[in-house]
């Protein structure tokens, strides 16, 4: 997946739950806070090994950045949590 598609991707899940996998193999589940044409930005789950705190970055609440480049997938969590 190219970053373009995977930037229009991450803007059509704006707002919910999904599961990023990255190139290092770490994968991280929450809600997607932001997206810009470099960085999508998620909130982590608490359950699923997110802090839940509330971080700091952007604005309150905003969680944390993930490089578009280092991500290998992204599909909503739901597919895998049912």
């Amino acid at each position: 997946m190219n970053r373009s598609e995977l930037y229009n991707q991450c803007c059509r899940y704006h707002g919910q739950r999904v599961r990023i996998t990255c190139r290092d193999g770490s994968v991280h589940v929450g809600e997607v806070t932001r997206v810009s044409r470099n960085t999508v930005w998620i909130r982590p789950d608490a359950e699923f090994g997110g802090y839940g705190l509330g971080w700091f970055g952007e604005g309150f609440g905003a969680g944390f950045g993930i490089a578009l480049g280092a991500i290998t997938g992204i599909a909503l969590a739901s597919l895998f949590f049912w």
